[in-house]
């Protein structure tokens, strides 16, 4: 299997495997965020937010001195459009301090999540950083960084290595529910 780099406005995606162009073309919406195939190597920068060395996000205090956004999804699970509640199929870690928002790394977005999504970042001490995650190879956090960041709000960094990440360079994590 080869890698190979392909051109998609204007920026240099490399597809591993090889996909064809109109595989490629399918993997993003028309406003550059990816809508597909979320789980794989993140092969762009989410200009105009930034990318947080590993080392750099341990040396904050989720909670404490930046806020922290977990936006992986609840797998199977479910939420209540009435009350905003979840329930969820099984458990889920995060880093300790972090605010967990299911599916708003997605595109297109749940408006609705995305509002209460963004209220979280609103409400935090402005010259905190936002430190947006998920899993390592996850395009959701990519996107939702980005998204972000292109609405105005400063300061927003991804942690590309996400959950495991953290949990690698023996840091402890605790259950958190939506």
């Amino acid at each position: 299997m080869h890698r190979r780099q392909v051109i998609m406005g204007g920026a240099v995606l490399a597809a591993w495997p090889a996909l064809s162009h109109a595989q490629e073309a399918d993997l993003f919406d028309a406003e550059g965020y990816r809508r597909a195939r979320y789980r794989g190597p993140v092969t762009l920068s989410p200009n105009p937010a930034r990318r947080i060395a590993l080392a750099d996000a341990l040396a904050l205090r989720p909670g404490e001195n930046a806020l922290f956004l977990d936006v992986l999804p609840a797998e199977g699970g479910v939420r209540d459009p009435a009350t905003g509640h979840w329930t969820l199929a099984e458990p889920h870690e995060t880093i300790p301090g972090s605010r967990w928002f299911p599916e708003v790394g997605r595109a297109p977005v749940d408006q609705g999540l995305w509002a209460a999504f963004a209220e979280a970042v609103r409400a935090r001490p402005a010259h905190w950083p936002v430190v947006v995650f998920c899993r390592a190879d996850c395009w959701m956090s990519w996107n939702a960084a980005r998204r972000l960041a292109l609405a105005g709000v400063l300061n927003v960094w991804w942690l590309a290595e996400g959950i495991e990440g953290w949990h690698d360079a023996a840091r402890p994590l605790e259950p958190v529910t939506p």
